[in-house]
């Protein structure tokens, strides 16, 4: 028969690695880390690394891990892991629910969870190198694998970059991630163009004048400022954004005050923004500024507001060449009953500045993490909105086909790039 040059499928996970990744997975849930802080996560990281012959990188912008498996002529593929939890208090009930509390970016003592799936992410990608690495035949190439910190503040991924990542490793042929989601477990996503949006973060100080709660004459009522500014934020969407574009504009954190019968001098808003167009995203920060300002105008505040960045997460773009690569590949692994075409998200992620930084393409997708039996019900009942999602206390994926499914997607991307070892007879 001809030989030809076809790069065999890299096996999927063992039953023995699945128990051993479900058993790292776990540990991970009940431990997790806050953005930038992720030391204990990225010494796991990178002690699995080394033990299956990596090449390994520490303290890539803070705690990165970088690790690298040279196997020969060929491409480079990176694969990347984001690694941090939200300061959010869990409410799973699952027996490795995690019980650990932290101090936040902003000074504040919190709960900490994995809400996100980040320890399923990293969990697809340790499972991924260790095939990859015990399967060295059958591919040629590099595999780059990334442990991200601070995706959820949008600092890690630029903090490694700015940390000279791409002048201390080899130039990518493509940047791939996946993200785990509330789609029925074992189900894959894609999208070729705008994947997730862009999100910006700001923060937001309204000045006023202190005084006695019994005196309100003397005073300039930040509270009474930041609550009317809240209201009319709500407008920008429904009234200076088109109905053929979309935007989010949320006001996640309000603060003022101390004591109920103190008008304080100043109020606190953090605010939140998606988009999926540069000029829809130019025009909403300006409304918001614009509003802000002038409802510290009106109230006759002693000065302006003070703004400040808190993130920029850019629009997640998947190139289309690479996309279809990847979907091919995953629709010879997986059938095309569990790979689908699904709608842009308007969640937002910092993996796309990988990419740009290397000037090289990216793709991203998700997999499903909800028991698939749950959400066929829920779907029936018209109640998939209901279901636990990303950043809800209740949020965590369903091990079992997860874990497996999200090590094989990764598996399978890869081999899109990476060179046949030995030809086929």
């Amino acid at each position: 028969m001809p030989r030809h040059h076809a790069l065999r499928a890299l096996p999927g996970p063992s039953p023995a690695l699945l128990k051993e990744l479900e058993g790292v997975y776990r540990d991970l849930h009940a431990n997790p880390e806050l953005s930038m802080q992720e030391k204990r996560t990225s010494g796991i990281a990178a002690a699995w690394l080394r033990h299956y012959g990596y090449n390994v990188t520490e303290g890539v912008g803070g705690t990165g891990v970088v690790g690298l498996l040279h196997n020969g002529d060929g491409p480079t593929v990176l694969l990347r892991a984001d690694m941090d939890a939200l300061p959010i208090k869990e409410s799973t009930g699952l027996a490795y629910a995690s019980d650990r509390t932290g101090t936040d970016r902003f000074g504040q003592a919190t709960s900490i969870a994995h809400a996100c799936g980040h320890d399923m992410h990293i969990v697809w990608l340790m499972g991924a190198t260790r095939i990859l690495s015990e399967n060295r035949g059958v591919w040629r190439g590099t595999v780059m694998a990334v442990f991200q910190p601070g995706e959820e503040t949008g600092q890690g991924a630029r903090a490694m970059i700015e940390g000279g990542m791409v002048k201390r490793f080899p130039k990518p042929d493509v940047c791939l991630g996946q993200h785990v989601m509330p789609l029925s477990a074992g189900q894959i996503g894609w999208h070729i163009g705008a994947m997730l949006s862009a999100g910006d973060s700001w923060e937001v100080t309204l000045f006023g004048r202190g005084a006695h709660g019994s005196m309100p004459q003397k005073s300039i009522d930040p509270v009474v400022m930041a609550a009317s500014a809240v209201m009319r934020l709500q407008t920008v969407v429904s009234r200076e954004v088109a109905m053929t574009d979309s935007a989010v504009v949320t006001v996640g954190t309000m603060q003022a005050g101390t004591n109920e019968n103190i008008i304080p001098d100043r109020a606190l808003l953090r605010l939140n923004v998606r988009t999926f167009k540069d000029e829809v995203r130019t025009r909403v920060l300006g409304a918001i500024k614009r509003i802000l300002e002038a409802e510290a105008e009106a109230s006759g505040a002693p000065k302006p507001p003070a703004f400040s960045v808190l993130s920029e997460l850019p629009l997640t773009r998947n190139d289309a060449a690479a996309t279809r690569k990847v979907v091919a590949a995953l629709e010879r692994r997986f059938g095309g009953e569990r790979v689908n075409e699904v709608g842009s998200a308007t969640a937002s992620e910092d993996f796309g500045l990988f990419g740009t930084a290397w000037d090289v393409p990216s793709v991203f997708w998700v997999v499903g993490g909800i028991d698939p039996e749950t959400y066929r019900k829920a779907e029936a009942a018209g109640k998939v909105d209901e279901l636990p999602a990303n950043h809800a206390p209740n949020f965590a994926p369903v091990i079992d086909p997860t874990l497996c499914t999200g090590v094989e997607t990764m598996l399978a991307a890869a081999s899109a790039w990476l060179a046949p070892g030995q030809p086929i007879p």
